[in-house]
């Protein structure tokens, strides 16, 4: 294909969702390892696997977040991106995962929880994150009145690029050498990081509702704004809850723990407006991407839910470092940020040719993948439980036997990671195919204008 004649942001999505497929082929490989442990021990292993998937996993949302923002952004004021600093940040991102992924491959490992990559290529992923920002402002600039998904973006790529610079503090002897200031230091980052790019996901979420109820009203209210600070303040403060464990000050615990409280608004509010969201279903439910954004509002009240319990000390000592982490990372990454961004994928890649990407199929594996979702997530949710109970008990049994009684658990949780794979998967492939089979048949059809018009039949 001629990079030319691509569209920048739709040039993301589609690096994007290849990123999805990978990533869910890892985590396949990797979740084999609770049935069978030593899974391809002599060639990856569950020690190259692990950041495999979650790598690619963080890509899709990353990369599929800016081809959000870019083609949001244009379809708001009009204007393109610089498409030299655009083509430019596309291949140092392709550089950037190359490298990653190929640094897993040989086990060349050397960085931080979630980064676990050889730390040389991080740099050219915080020079395409530099680009990204220069590239936004150049092309917000003239326009004046910012939406609330506008602040939302402009937040999620300022705050990324700072946090991400903070994740490599550990570099200097200084930090690296105290534990508890690195590790302080380093689950913070990690969960900073996650409200950065959420800003930009839920940013696209108020893009999107706006274009389907064709108002910009929504994302111009004193609530959606109110909302929008609600989440700048967590995304700031909101890591304290994931320090508890660490012997830090007090009052960075107290504080944590009220700032993770505050997440009750956001969770009373979606139970507020049920019955409003039950008449926006009937309403909009016939149009494809609403139906990801539907999904997403019910994870986000599930993930809410458990992350408020999970932020009260008392629970967070049992659960800190189980599956029940896990769960709520997926149900997360999945359920909200995967099922938003499917959404923009549907609305940015639409095509105008045969045979659609909205095709009935596409519906069935949409309800494959959230019942296997839910599977997944309650699986792990009580895998977890019972490990807590486990580790805080006085009276242990073998950590062997305790693994053991939840084989079932685990058999459930793969199966279901299995029906995933296979439904998000087919979904990702049906989008590029889509695209790309329709532009070739448009660019066929423009050639043969082109000839026609030519040498016209006399």
């Amino acid at each position: 294909m001629n990079f030319k004649n691509v569209h920048i942001g739709k040039l993301f999505l589609l690096l994007s969702l290849l990123m999805l497929m990978t990533g869910l082929v890892f985590g396949l490989l990797a979740s084999l390892n609770y049935l069978l442990p030593g899974n391809l021990k002599e060639t990856l292993g569950f020690i190259s696997l692990r950041p495999l998937h979650v790598s690619s996993v963080q890509f899709w949302i990353l990369l599929g977040a800016t081809g959000c923002v870019f083609c949001g952004l244009e379809l708001l004021t009009g204007r393109k991106f610089n498409r030299t600093l655009g083509m430019m940040q596309f291949f140092l991102w392709a550089i950037a995962v190359i490298g990653i992924l190929r640094s897993y491959f040989l086990k060349d490992f050397g960085g931080r929880e979630y980064w676990e990559f050889n730390p040389v290529w991080a740099l050219p992923l915080a020079l395409t994150w530099l680009l990204f920002l220069i590239n936004f402002f150049i092309t917000i600039k003239p326009f004046k009145e910012w939406p609330v998904y506008v602040w939302m973006w402009m937040t999620g790529i300022v705050f990324f690029l700072f946090t991400f610079t903070e994740n490599y503090l550990w570099i200097f002897p200084y930090f690296r050498e105290n534990f508890v200031k690195d590790m302080t230091i380093q689950w913070k980052v990690n969960g900073s990081l996650v409200g950065s790019w959420n800003q930009i996901i839920y940013g696209t979420s108020f893009f999107l509702i706006s274009r389907i109820s064709n108002s910009n009203d929504p994302s111009k209210s004193k609530l959606a704004f109110g909302m929008y600070f609600l989440g700048l303040f967590n995304l700031m403060f909101n890591w304290g809850h994931h320090i508890y464990t660490l012997p830090t000050a007090p009052y960075v615990r107290y504080f944590g723990y009220g700032v993770s409280m505050t997440e009750w608004i956001i969770f009373l509010r979606i139970i507020y407006t049920w019955r409003q969201s039950v008449t926006d279903i009937q309403k909009h439910y016939h149009y494809f991407p609403y139906r990801f954004l539907m999904a997403a509002d019910l994870w986000v009240f599930l993930n809410v839910g458990q992350a408020l319990l999970m932020s009260i000390p008392a629970i967070n000592i049992y659960t800190h470092g189980t599956h029940v982490t896990v769960a709520h990372a997926m149900g997360t990454t999945i359920g909200i940020n995967t099922m938003i961004l499917l959404g923009a994928c549907y609305e940015f890649l639409g095509t105008r040719c045969e045979p659609s990407p909205y095709r009935p199929k596409s519906n069935v594996l949409f309800w494959i993948a959230q019942v296997s979702l839910l599977v997944f997530w309650f699986s792990l949710n009580i895998a977890g439980i019972k490990k807590a109970i486990w580790q805080m008990s006085a009276n242990q049994i073998a950590f062997s036997k305790m693994m053991e009684g939840l084989q079932g658990w685990f058999v459930l949780f793969v199966i279901a990671g299995m029906m995933l794979m296979v439904s998000l998967g087919a979904i990702a492939f049906n989008l590029i195919y889509s695209y790309l089979s329709c532009e070739l048949k448009m660019r066929k059809e423009k050639s043969k204008l082109i000839v026609l018009n030519e040498y016209p039949i006399t």
